[in-house]
């Protein structure tokens, strides 16, 4: 409007319209938010406009095997515990003061642990930019860490947890040349095998009824961490044929073993009472001994295997006689009841003494060739009422039942177990079919 106009206005009209101009002007000159920051705003095509990065995503990503608390890509030194090494000399290596090693150790109960460390640890210096020592990571196991970060002068420790998954595995073999190599071809561990042969060792004597074609079938627990299996677990059940005859285990809630009737495994005697390498002598009543060459009877079994083997109490007792003579060598009888006696003959040395009470499995001795023998082995009899008996074949006191509602209740576990069993058995039965048929 031209500016005599305006003057030819009422004096309250001129100054309403100063006002207004005025306040145009300041909305002119008042800066707006950035379209950025508004939640509402309309961005313009082809105009740049600054994004805000959230802080979460400069954090290192999930899995990332070096754990980095710092915004700052840390420089790591990594060290494997040597014999002679401790955590002082490492700190020494890479510069670090002693008084650092001080502040750290005594931090907190995490990092107490670091001051014995053992050979085969692993240990991982952080560094920033500056060669600050900023980090300590030490993997403890499979699933748990130890992570110390500095905090000014200081330092706190923290332990990152994985979790541990459980899953059930099956493994089977049929015997070709030795249940060992059947075992290790079924992929058990040599922990699992020993564990396999514990189980049935009151009823199998591995030493020396073992034959070809036996089989074995077992179901066992497996930990993982991630997908990756750190370990194996229990055995859940297991079968085993041997000579015709099938045996079978699994594990109760109480983490005994049982028969599919609730039937303890366990038994008063052990079939075998070595760790047997291979048998040189079955049980022969006619028998042609090896130094005199005279028929005479062989009144037990003869194991052989490296001098040395430990020997094992068959049951538990009391050592009648702990001695040496010139036939027997070293040799240790024991008394279990007023029924049975088993002797362990031709020993390196005896570890009892007489009158000891000992337990089933406890070693009373080691193999080797005392006495009148041809070479080191272990002469073990046994004797029911006075009688030598074959301790492969001899009738054993009969195991402890379950019964009642703990008896009723592991029927019905042990059905779930064996029914697992025989749906692992069919799938790679079927599987191996396929096989078969597509070669």
């Amino acid at each position: 409007m031209p500016v005599n106009k305006i003057a030819a206005l009422p004096r309250l009209h001129q100054m309403l319209i100063m006002a207004l101009s005025a306040c145009v002007v300041l909305l002119i000159a008042i800066p707006t938010e950035s379209p950025a920051q508004h939640p509402d705003a309309k961005f313009e095509v082809g105009k740049l406009y600054p994004i805000p990065l959230e802080t979460s995503s400069l954090l290192p990503p999930e899995g990332d095997t070096q754990p980095n608390l710092s915004f700052t890509p840390l420089e790591w030194h990594k060290f494997k515990v040597q014999a002679g090494d401790s955590l002082a000399v490492i700190f020494d290596r890479v510069g670090i003061s002693p008084t650092t090693l001080y502040r750290l150790i005594s931090s907190d109960k995490g990092t107490k642990s670091l001051a014995s460390l053992k050979v085969g640890d692993e240990i991982h210096l952080g560094f920033d930019e500056n060669g600050l020592f900023t980090q300590l990571v030490q993997p403890k196991n499979a699933n748990e860490t130890l992570i110390v970060n500095r905090i000014g002068n200081d330092f706190a420790s923290t332990v990152e947890e994985k979790n541990i998954d459980t899953q059930i595995n099956y493994a089977s073999a049929t015997i070709t040349s030795s249940f060992w190599n059947a075992g290790i071809s079924g992929g058990l561990s040599a922990n699992q095998i020993m564990e396999l042969a514990g189980l049935f060792g009151w009823d199998i004597d591995f030493a020396l009824d073992i034959r070809q074609g036996d089989h074995f079938s077992v179901l066992y627990e497996e930990q993982l961490v991630e997908g990756e299996m750190i370990g194996r677990g229990d055995i859940l059940a297991a079968t085993f044929t041997n000579q015709g005859e099938t045996f079978t285990a699994i594990r109760s809630k109480s983490g005994k073993y049982y028969d599919e009737k609730g039937r303890a495994m366990r038994k008063a005697f052990l079939r075998s009472p070595v760790n047997f390498r291979y048998v040189s002598s079955n049980f022969n009543p006619r028998r042609l001994h090896p130094v005199t060459g005279k028929v005479r009877s062989h009144r037990g079994t003869d194991y052989v295997a490296p001098v040395g083997t430990p020997i094992w109490a068959a049951g538990d007792g009391v050592v009648m006689k702990s001695a040496y003579n010139k036939f027997n060598g070293h040799y240790v009888f024991i008394r279990h009841t007023s029924t049975y006696i088993t002797k362990y003959l031709h020993l390196t040395k005896r570890s009892v003494k007489t009158g000891q009470r000992v337990k089933q499995g406890q070693t009373i001795g080691t193999l080797g060739g005392t006495g009148r023998v041809t070479g080191p082995h272990l002469h073990y009899e046994f004797l029911v009422n006075g009688a030598h008996k074959n301790p492969r074949t001899v009738k054993l006191p009969q195991a402890q039942s379950l019964s009642g509602k703990q008896k009723t209740a592991f029927i019905s576990l042990a059905q779930d177990r064996l029914a697992q069993l025989n749906k692992f058995s069919q799938l790679l039965a079927s599987i191996g079919t396929l096989e078969r048929s597509s070669s």
